[in-house]
């Protein structure tokens, strides 16, 4: 397994959660819950995306620029999520700031998979590649268990 493939599927699930969250209604257990899961997917993915991916594309001139883009989306993802924590569940803003959310995940994953993961293609070799998806995934799971 590539990094590339791990990490697609970490956004497969978020892409699921997101859906699924902003099918849910006012203060419930549902919305309750699938906020949590997508929060604690967000936050683990982006540490160990950072650890695994991006701090190793800053190391070459032709990914720096992309990967600091892309930890700066990640920012702007962080201060969202903060935002949902303070507004109350059943309140018209939550639901607009979810949808705000989504379309910044979406657009986040989808300019990875898109432009990222084909440059990043390009200054790894396939023995890197492995070693970042093993590095990945074991930050994953520490996070996960943490």
């Amino acid at each position: 397994m590539t990094i590339f493939e791990a990490l697609r599927e970490t956004h497969d699930e978020q892409r699921r959660l997101l859906d699924m969250l902003l099918k849910t209604e006012g203060d419930s257990e549902p919305r309750d819950d699938l906020f949590k899961r997508l929060k604690e997917s967000l936050t683990n993915h982006a540490g160990a995306e950072e650890r695994a991916l991006y701090i190793p594309m800053m190391e070459h001139d032709m990914t720096q620029e992309k990967a600091r883009h892309s930890v700066a989306e990640h920012h702007e993802i962080d201060e969202l999520v903060e935002k949902l924590e303070t507004t109350d569940y059943s309140s018209p803003g939550w639901l607009a700031a979810a949808k705000q959310l989504e379309h910044l995940v979406t657009h986040h994953l989808d300019e990875e998979e898109q432009e990222v993961f084909q440059l990043a293609g390009r200054v790894f070799d396939d023995a890197t590649k492995q070693q970042l998806a093993d590095e990945y995934l074991k930050d994953m799971k520490a996070r996960e268990a943490a």
